[in-house]
């Protein structure tokens, strides 16, 4: 699993402003900024980046993973300290 492949699975599934991510060697780290993430728990919003993934994850291509799931006003502020 490779960086451009997770990009392309989350964007395809998922409406997403942005999405960034990081890593290699199956541990991997997702910042995705989007609207939908507006009225979600913490929990709810990796839940929603954890689903198209959820094959990756089983098969152990990706086994580690860090989410930032964010609205695009916390983006606007956590984006200068990322």
């Amino acid at each position: 699993m490779n960086i451009e492949a997770i990009k392309a699975k989350l964007e395809s599934a998922l409406s997403l402003d942005e999405c960034i991510v990081k890593g290699e060697n199956g541990t991997f780290q997702v910042i995705a900024v989007s609207e939908l993430f507006e009225s979600l728990s913490r929990v709810k919003k990796q839940q929603v980046i954890y689903g198209p993934l959820k094959d990756d994850i089983a098969s152990n291509a990706i086994h580690a993973l860090s989410i930032k799931a964010l609205t695009p006003a916390e983006w606007q502020k956590q984006k200068h300290f990322i």
